[in-house]
């Protein structure tokens, strides 16, 4: 069979061992079996191929080793190995797996090794060989594209590790490579494609005329792939086909090149290097996409990446980028990270500059530190016959997907340029040259994305030729006399965001006509996200009127359309032209090739932009068709209608396109506001185009000196800061050059009008709005018109400084900023590379040609670390200011916050008053209201400037009316602190403003008033604090409802200003941290038992995904809750609770109920959760990127939990796809969350290991890592870090397998991950203690294996020591006589113990010794004070403690509790504590020796007169000695004999004490019994219902409960423990 197969042969190192041809399988046999002969010959494959090609290869093997035997030596043997497909095969264990498969067959030096399949095969093969019995021969049988052109021609074998792709492997040259272009029939296209990349790398680098044929022949080479053929086909010469011979052809020419530069460079010391032109970039980007991107695909963005590199360096033209970039897309490969196929995986965030550097310098091709990469300087052509070093500042300017212009004066002053052709002339020469008749050559037409686009359209409708000449710097048509066709079915032509290109084609289209060999039956253009809301109706409208069949597919008036084959019929036509001239040239440029002459008609009001209207008909005329503009007879007035005769446009030879008008103001504008000069050749007074008036019309009304002829135009700028504003001017007939003039009009001196720019709303973004929007940013003040805008400048020292400009990914609106930027520090232009629609390479210009420096900005680096329009990392002692309407409790909400951080509250209108010495309401009466707007306004600066620290400031309502106040607040916001708004439901407003008279009455209706007002509330604040429903004032509220609202305030403003945030601290590594889910469509719903769902838990789920409102269930279908109602159920939660809410929007894929599409409205609930103060926000890492950078950016305090959902089940714990779900996650969360299924047990397993490694991370963050169902419940048990949990009152689960808290914890226990703990009372006497009932109830409620016990002992001896020294050891009580005798078995005490000179509670600690060993230490402390001081504080506020007229505590007794007490007051602020023993001498003994003699404390020996000492400020007292030892009567008296001693000491208590009568007042007596001492008796009797009792047993509790979690790191259930413990007490009395 051998002698009739022709194959084409290449030299590679001498020797011709590359053969190549169409079916080879038998010429393979016989030509290794001829002339390598071996006792063994083994083939290697991959399941996939082995499923396709095996069965002919051993066919053909045996058969030609049978024939072979008979000669009187034994038969070679064949043997056949399948492995695994794929990356993970090439390892060192894959490896092993055949070399151990070798050695079993008995395997020997003379073995022969064949490689069937793609690039991991001969990879992985080729090195066992290079190694097997130190080396056997191989061959290469490469199946893919890829690796017949890469990786299987030059002798490189490797594998991979976990450090990094081929770093072990060999040079091994093999001894044939056998390319049989056949199996590219069963390669899937994107195989294909991946392997044409390695194509087009070859010729870009080598080959300037085999890149032509490859960039003009893309349908044709995939048509030679698509086409199978039959018995053979191709075998021979003669039977081959055309397409056959182009696809050999091409694998051939791009195998010669690479075959070429190896045998001169075989180890890849200098030539070889080339043929890595893209892969330096390439494998960067493939490292972290691996594998769901190809490798060729990779390289294709490399390749575009380093190309642009070699642009910057000046090395390299756009048109050489350009060309590249079409070639590629020709072969459906990725140019960009922003392709969709890249851009929507998760992994692609982790695309960041830093990372890709990284990956970058280990490179086999870089010389030490330096990177290398290769530098192209024209198609088919490098810089240097070797890789260039390049700084990495040049690298990472390139891969920045933003800029920053550094200002200055152009270095290149004067400055002499071009700018890119026109875009406009550009898209109308390719429409008119493709449907003319001859050959077109286009001269300086615009490499960039429109036209590209516009390309691409016209060869899927095969309107025509396309071919390049001179370099690619002319581009030859050869026309298709308007014969179109109808794409394959299927295939729709995508336009991007290409306006220009989808208005003309909507026309182009209706040219098709039906052909018999059509696969569909209608033409669908298409665009992107933008396109499709950018609007088309009335050229549809108006070609529909005249017969054309056009659908809408999606929204009305918009992109994709489905266009009919019918032919353009003519005749009458009328078109409303107000929104576009675009849809004019449309049906201008296809009218001669309507069925009937057209006669156009422009209805609907004043033409827009009609010098592009003009354009079209000149250069109609010029292809050789004229259509005439009619005129009123008799006026003479150019009337709106044209008519067009039927004909084909006749192709000029040549055809010279303008430089582009609109892009030639940037580069002028630059020099107006630097004070330069710069000169445009190509544009001047003869230009076809609006935008050249721009020079004149605008620049030199502004004080430039302007200098134009026909075809030149040159401005001078005046000296930096001196240009003029312009009264009015109307851009009507240039009105994308209004962006260049808003730039330059912010900073001119005074207020410039633009006008007649209405259409620039339905560009690629509304302009208008842009511009406005992003000049606030910089200060700029605006005012936008029906039909334009005022912009009044400022002096350029005035501007803001450190702007981030988003740009709608319009090239417009980068491109403006960019000049505004070069007189403006710091300003950063996201979104860089859309310039790329009109001038790609305007950032090297800028650089290169004008003389302004520009470098790279890594937005994901900088908004890691906060962003200019997010809220920053502040100082924790920024003042807060308040805002919101009057009424909604500002001031009583900042007063009480105040007071929690010990900060000082300001009111600003009080503030004022005392400043100006008038009322607010008098200073309105007498001046009005816009007197009082900017006496406010200074007020506001003033308090910015001078109480930026430790103050709560409380501004007034109407503070967001003035705009330069909203401009002030908003700085802060951004830089300074945090702005909070304040709400409250409108109706309560209103009736609190109706009964209000302090303050000057609004003159209109408050409902307007807060209507208008609150969104600049929302805009100018940071944060939102929902005030409590009902009225403002404690005095209103039960004791519960007050002692709520305060502890809610104190959270809220001590966790925003990260005072005290309010995060679990068992997130901690070796704690274990739960969260319950709340499954609530109302949270308020879960309020009755809300003690008993939170047992244990340290976080609750808001899961806002599940919410819905009274209204929504009104809704069928999908509902998503609305902002304020989310609001309003965070408000009602924590009115109940203290706990941290993590706040997650769950979607269905994710196994929630939000839309899966909604990722807008995800994204706006999720910015409202941190604006809500939530601690923990859940955030899924397959959301937008920019979303997700804004979230991190405005986190503040907040953390993030960064999480992955998969549901699917196909998620594999040890696969690399998990690693790289991590590591995007951990770059933006706090936290990560993955969440897989289980379907075994081993899935948990291998989740553990997972978890295990990546916990040994350098800076490893904490992992939430789950598995979903009944059998990944294990995983919710291991898991350490926020389990998410339910619990049986719940009305469902939030996930399936959930647990509850009490279930994880008797299962730890079972695994022996929680072992049973005993702890002890020590003391005596203790039998009658709650101790043992306080904590038992609390374990068994929480499902702890614990035991609490007495040890009662006459002393602190032996049996104390050994309990304590036990493993099971977990903790003790100490009451009296021990707590001064336990200390000596102590390692250590509090401060609050040692200070207090007593222990009560023993903690045994684990600590990591010196030699780092696991030890224990017992540490002492004291949580008496703790108890007092919870008691005191849940009756009174901190206002209520530290009062302006001085407080004042008493302390009654001198003993270890009376230390205790004064511990407590003094933690809590009191001013004086007064201490009172009846033996005095103790007292003054106990201020002396345990506080040192604190001026703050008094002894005193008379209660009876204390009252008047204290001039009625005592709030709180706190008794420490018996009850016994207490009498209300004037002289005790004895109860008894037995208790005369007491009695005689005892402590008379005057009604006095209880004078106090300005605000709450509280007693607490420590006296274990009775429930009701004297002390709490009289406090009743005194007549006074302010005076709240605590009686001894609740201070028992508190202190318990503070013991509890010391020991277990659980709160304590509170309810149900207090409720068990207090039944019992009372029973015992």
């Amino acid at each position: 069979m051998a002698d009739t197969t022709d194959v084409f042969k290449v030299s590679i190192l001498g020797k011709d061992s590359i053969h190549c041809g169409f079916h080879l399988i038998p010429y393979i046999a016989q030509t290794v079996l001829t002339t390598l002969p071996s006792s063994t010959y083994i083939l290697i494959t991959d399941t996939n191929i082995a499923k396709l090609h095996l069965a002919a290869f051993e066919e053909v093997f045996e058969a030609a080793l049978q024939g072979a035997s008979g000669h009187g030596s034994p038969k070679p043997r064949f043997l056949t190995l399948v492995i695994p497909p794929g990356e993970t095969s090439k390892s060192r264990e894959g490896k092993a797996n055949i070399e151990d498969f070798l050695l079993q067959h008995r395997c020997t030096r003379d073995s022969v090794v064949l490689a069937l399949g793609g690039g991991v095969i001969g990879d992985l093969v080729g090195f066992v060989a290079a190694t097997f019995m130190r080396g056997v021969k191989f061959c290469q049988i490469p199946t893919t594209l890829l690796a017949m052109v890469d990786s299987s021609v030059g002798g490189k074998t490797a594998i991979d590790t976990p450090h990094g792709k081929n770093l072990i492997g060999a040079f091994w040259q093999p001894e044939y490579i056998f390319i049989d272009a056949a199996f590219l029939e069963t390669l899937p296209p994107r195989e294909f494609s991946n392997g044409m990349a390695e194509v087009v790398k070859t010729a870009a680098i080598w080959n300037e005329e085999e890149f032509i044929s490859l960039e003009s022949h893309s349908a044709e080479i995939f048509a030679a792939i698509q086409t199978p053929s039959k018995n053979h086909a191709g075998r021979s010469k003669a039977t081959r086909s055309q397409a056959q011979e182009l696809l050999l052809s091409v694998i051939v020419g791009s195998i010669s090149v690479k075959a070429h530069i190896v045998t001169i460079d075989e180890r890849e010391t200098g030539l070889r290097n080339l043929v890595n032109f893209g892969h330096s970039i390439g494998h960067a980007i493939e490292a972290v996409l691996t594998p769901t991107i190809l490798h060729g695909e990779c390289v294709s963005i490399g390749m575009i990446l380093e190309a642009e590199i070699s642009r910057q360096m000046g090395i390299l033209s756009q048109v050489g980028v350009g060309r590249l970039t079409r070639c590629l897309k020709g072969y459906n490969l990725p140019v960009s990270v922003s392709d969709p196929r890249i851009s929507n995986l998760p992994a692609a965030r982790s695309l960041t500059v830093d990372k890709l550097l990284d990956i970058m310098r280990i490179d086999k091709k870089n010389s030490g530190p330096a990177k290398k990469i290769v530098i192209l300087s024209s198609i088919g052509a490098t810089y240097e016959p070797k890789a260039t070093v390049v700084a990495d500042s040049i690298i990472a300017k390139t891969l920045a997907e933003a800029a920053r212009v550094i200002p200055g004066v152009p270095t290149k002053n004067p400055v002499v340029m071009s700018t890119p052709g026109s875009k406009s002339i550009s898209n109308r020469a390719l429409v008119l040259a493709a449907l003319g008749q001859g050959t077109c050559k286009l001269r300086n037409l615009l490499h960039s994305d429109d036209t590209q686009v516009m390309m691409a359209a016209l060869n899927e409708l095969k309107g025509a030729n396309f071919a390049w000449e001179d370099g690619g710097e002319t581009l030859v048509v050869t026309g298709g006399q308007g014969s179109l066709s109808v794409p394959p079915k299927g295939k729709e032509i995508y336009l991007g965001n290409a306006g220009t290109a989808a208005r003309f084609l909507a026309t182009v289209c209706t040219l098709v006509q039906k052909s018999p060999n059509d696969t569909a039956d209608v033409t669908v253009i298409t665009g992107n996200a933008r396109m499709k809301q950018r609007p088309i109706g009335p050229l549809v409208t108006a070609l529909r009127a005249n017969g054309s069949g056009i659908d809408f597919l999606e929204g009305e008036g918009c992109l994709p359309l489905a266009i009919a084959p019918d032919g353009l019929k003519g005749g009458q036509i009328q078109l409303a032209a107000s929104v576009s001239s675009q849809y004019v040239s449309s049906i201008l440029l296809c009218a001669p090739y309507a069925s009937e002459p057209i006669t156009l008609e422009l209805i609907g009001g004043q033409v827009i932009s009609q010098p592009y209207i003009d354009m079209t008909i000149a250069m109609m005329k010029t292809f050789g068709i004229e259509a005439t503009r009619r005129t009123d007879p008799a006026t003479g007035k150019l009337l709106d209608i044209y008519d067009i005769p039927k004909g084909v446009y006749t192709n000029p030879p040549i055809y010279n396109i303008e430089s582009d008008a609109s892009s030639a103001t940037y580069p002028l504008a630059i020099a107006a506001i630097t004070g330069t000069s710069c000169t445009i050749d190509n544009i001047g007074t003869a230009s076809l185009q609006g935008d050249a008036k721009f020079a004149k019309e605008v620049l030199e009304k502004m004080g430039c000196k302007v200098t134009q002829t026909e075809t030149e135009t040159t401005v001078q700028g005046p000296p930096i800061g001196q240009l003029k504003a312009i009264e009015e001017v109307d851009m009507e007939i240039m009105t994308d050059a209004f962006l260049t003039a808003t730039a330059v009009a912010a900073v001119a001196s005074g207020k410039t009008r633009i006008l007649g720019i209405a259409n620039q709303r339905v560009k690629e973004c509304n302009r208008i709005r842009a511009m406005i929007d992003q000049l606030a940013k910089f200060g700029v003040d605006t005012v936008e018109l029906d039909d334009g805008l005022e912009v009044i400048g400022k002096p350029i020292a005035e501007l803001k400084r450190g702007v981030s400009v988003h740009c709608y990914d319009d090239h417009r609106v980068a491109m403006a900023f960019s000049v505004l930027s070069t007189v403006i520090e710091n300003t950063i232009i996201e979104e860089k590379r859309c310039v790329e629609k009109t001038w790609p390479n305007w950032w090297d210009d800028l650089e290169n040609k004008i003389g302004i420096k520009v470098e790279g900005v890594d937005l994901a680096s900088l908004h890691a670390t906060g962003s200019a329009s997010g809220v920053q990392q502040h100082d924790s002692a920024a003042s807060v200011f308040l805002i919101g309407m009057r009424g909604t409790g500002k001031t009583f909400v900042g007063e009480l916050a105040a007071s929690a951080l010990g900060w000082t509250f300001i009111d600003a209108d009080q503030y004022l008053e005392t400043k100006l010495r008038i009322g607010v309401r008098e200073l309105v009466h007498q001046k009005g209201w816009v007197a009082f707007r900017e006496a406010e306004l200074q007020i506001l600066k003033e308090l910015v400037a001078e109480k930026s620290q430790s103050h709560i400031i409380s501004l007034g309502g109407g503070i967001v009316e003035t705009p330069a106040a909203r401009e002030v607040l908003k700085e802060y916001a951004a830089n300074k602190g945090p702005i909070v708004h304040v709400a409250r439901p409108i109706d309560e407003i209103v009736k609190y403003l109706n009964a209000e008279s302090a303050r000057p009455a609004y003159e209109e209706p408050i409902i307007d008033v807060f209507r208008r007002r609150e969104p600049w509330f929302t805009e100018c604040s940071s944060h939102d604090f929902i005030n409590p429903v009902g009225d403002l004032t404690s005095g209103s509220l039960s004791s519960a409802q007050a002692a709520a609202n305060r502890n809610e305030i104190a959270r809220f403003f001590k966790h925003l200003t990260r005072v005290r945030p309010n995060l679990t601290h068992n997130v901690e590594p070796d704690r274990r941290s739960y969260f319950l889910c709340l499954t609530y469509p109302d949270v308020r719903q879960a309020f009755p038992y809300i003690e008993e769902l939170t047992e244990g838990v340290d976080a609750l789920e808001l899961r806002v995904d599940l919410l819905k409102s009274e209204k929504d269930y009104e809704t069928i279908g999908d509902t998503i809750p609305s902002i304020s109602y989310v609001a309003e159920q965070v408000a009602h939660l924590r009115r109940v609770t203290g706990l941290p809410i993590v706040f997650t929007v769950r979607t269905k894929s994710q196994g929630g109920a939000f839309p899966d599409k909604a990722e807008k409205e995800a994204l706006t609930l999720l910015n409202a959760g941190l604006r809500l103060g939530v601690e923990y926000l859940d955030v899924e890492i397959s959301l937008p990127e920019k979303g997700i950078r804004e979230l991190v950016s405005k986190k503040g305090t907040s953390q993030i939990v960064a999480s992955w959902h998969d549901w699917s089940g196909g998620m594999k714990w040890n696969a690399p796809g998990v690693k790289e779900k991590y590591d995007i996650a951990s770059r933006v969360g706090d936290i990560v969350k993955i969440v897989g299924k289980a379907e075994t047990l081993q899935d948990n397993f291998a989740l553990y290991d997972f978890a295990a490694s990546v916990g040994k991370l350098p800076g490893a963050k904490p992992l939430i890592a789950i598995n979903m169902g009944g059998a990944g419940q294990m995983s919710r048990i291991l898991n350490t870090t926020l389990t998410p949990v339910s619990h049986p009152l719940l009305p469902n689960k939030a996930a399936p397998g959930q647990l509850s808290f009490k279930q994880i914890q008797h299962a730890l226990h079972l695994l022996g991950l929680l072992p049973a703990k005993k702890f002890y009372l020590f003391g005596t006497p203790i039998g009658h203690s709650m101790s043992p009932t306080l904590h038992n109830t609390g374990f068994k409620l929480l499902g702890l294996p614990h035991n609490y016990e007495l040890l009662e002992t006459k002393d602190v001896g032996e049996e104390i020591k050994v309990a304590i020294s036990e493993p099971e050891f977990g903790g003790a009580s100490v009451t009296i006589p021990f707590k001064l005798d336990v200390i000596p078995l102590l390692d250590r005490l509090t401060d609050a113990a040692e200070k207090i000179g007593a222990v009560n509670t023993v903690i045994p600690k684990t600590v990591t010794n010196a030699d780092g060993g696991i030890g224990k230490v017992l540490v002492g402390d004291n949580t008496d004070w703790l108890g007092i001081r919870a008691s005191i504080t849940q009756r009174l506020s901190a206002s209520d403690i530290q009062r302006q007229q001085g407080s004042a505590g008493l302390v009654i007794g001198a003993g270890g509790t009376a230390r205790a007490a004064i511990y407590a007051l003094k933690s809590l602020g009191v001013g004086t504590v007064y201490v009172y023993n009846r033996t005095k001498r103790k007292a003054e003994e106990l201020v002396e020796q345990a506080f040192g003699g604190d001026k703050t404390l008094k002894v005193v020996d008379d209660l009876e007169g204390l009252a008047r000492e204290t001039g009625g400020t005592l709030n709180i007292i706190v008794s420490t000695v018996p009850a016994s030892a207490t009498t209300t009567a004037s002289s005790p008296s004895p109860s008894s004999s037995n208790d005369r001693t007491a009695v005689a000491a005892g402590v008379a208590l005057p009604k006095s004490l209880f004078d106090y009568r300005d605000g709450p007042a509280v007693v607490v007596d420590m006296a274990y019994k009775p429930e009701e001492t004297p002390l709490l008796r009289l406090a009743k009797e005194s007549g006074s219902s302010n005076w709240a009792g605590v009686p001894g047993v609740e201070v028992l509790l508190e202190q318990g409960y503070v013991q509890f979690e010391l020991w277990t790191g659980r709160k304590c259930p509170k309810e149900q423990v207090g409720t068990t413990v207090l039944t019992r007490y009372r029973a015992q009395e």
